[in-house]
């Protein structure tokens, strides 16, 4: 409890001396205590020797008299750590350190020239990263504050992960969290192998006492990039045969996997005289080429599989029922 009040009390002052002035309401607001509490803290500083000057009115507030300074603004590890990641706020508070980085942005203010102090909100009001993809509703999985501080103290973990054919149990050294499209993953190493898992299949993480020595070689974004290819890649274990038209030769990279698309144009047949090829693309199975290369309409025609050529054709007589002559 003392801990904590010090705390606050020091970010009182950090908050007064980066905002000059501030009533009693927004003190209480932002430190998210009462005003009554916030009157007790004030008296606590100025007993300690914090000129604390208040200013009594309805729209009275409290400033540091003289331009006191405080030099209480060293940088712990965690909040260096937090401050670096101060740029997608969304992602800080899904992993609990919302407080860290916030106490970290104050000290940095309290430590700039006065005539600096707006920086904060003249980038916030610039900058904004939204991750998650478009009509995706992000989802904050419950254990990502509990793997995140694991990330943090190379802690080993021991968890319950959640698969198809049910849930298995693994120790896992947890090197590293990323955020793709609003959905959070781990990169871990188990019994020696590196792992990538989805953070929202974990059931249980229990942190253990033990710490792991991370790898000096690692490298979590190149780690990323490697096993997000190889993933995609050991997808596409089908191909479909395809006849393109010039403009579905410009579309196929936005509409399907773009290694994928630029390995199979790279292939193409010859241009026939209206100017069509014939390429052959990898694609994960006939329901995902269906949907995919639907987009593409009339401009692309499916030679085979078999298979996947009657879902086209099948979805056109479909198609033509609904707007044939007569149906409007």
């Amino acid at each position: 409890m003392l801990t904590m009040r010090a705390s606050r009390l020091i970010k009182m002052v950090l908050l007064l001396q980066a905002r000059r002035e501030m009533t009693a309401a927004e003190l209480a607001e932002e430190l998210e205590v009462s005003e009554r509490t916030v009157s007790r803290d004030v008296l606590a500083l100025s007993e300690a020797g914090v000129p604390v000057y208040a200013d009594r009115g309805r729209t009275g507030g409290y400033r540091l008299v003289g331009g006191y300074r405080t030099r209480l603004t060293g940088m712990g590890r965690s909040e260096a750590e937090a401050l670096f990641l101060s740029g997608v706020p969304g992602a800080l508070r899904d992993m609990g350190l919302d407080d860290v980085a916030s106490a970290a942005r104050l000290k940095v203010s309290a430590a700039l020239d006065p005539t600096l102090r707006d920086v904060q909100d003249s980038t916030a009001q610039r900058f904004h990263l939204d991750a998650p993809g478009w009509w995706n509703e992000p989802k904050t999985p419950p254990l990502l504050p509990d793997l995140a501080d694991a990330v943090w103290s190379d802690r080993r973990v021991l968890v319950r992960y959640r698969r198809k054919d049910g849930e298995v149990e693994r120790e896992l050294e947890p090197y590293g969290l990323v955020l793709k499209a609003g959905v959070w993953y781990l990169a871990a190493r188990t019994d020696g192998s590196w792992r990538v898992y989805r953070v929202d299949r974990f059931t249980e993480v229990e942190r253990g006492a033990e710490r792991f020595e991370r790898d000096p070689e690692f490298g979590l974004a190149e780690f990323w990039a490697d096993s997000s290819a190889e993933f995609a890649q050991g997808i596409l274990r089908a191909e479909a045969t395809l006849r393109l038209t010039r403009d579905a030769v410009r579309r196929l990279p936005h509409v399907t996997d773009r290694a994928s698309a630029g390995e199979a144009l790279a292939a193409a047949s010859p241009a026939d005289e209206d100017g069509r090829v014939v390429v052959t693309l990898r694609v994960e199975n006939d329901e995902v080429a269906f949907s995919q290369l639907f987009q593409l309409g009339p401009e692309c025609e499916v030679l085979a599989p078999a298979s996947l050529r009657e879902r086209f054709a099948d979805a056109a007589r479909r198609t033509a029922a609904l707007y044939g002559p007569g149906t409007a």
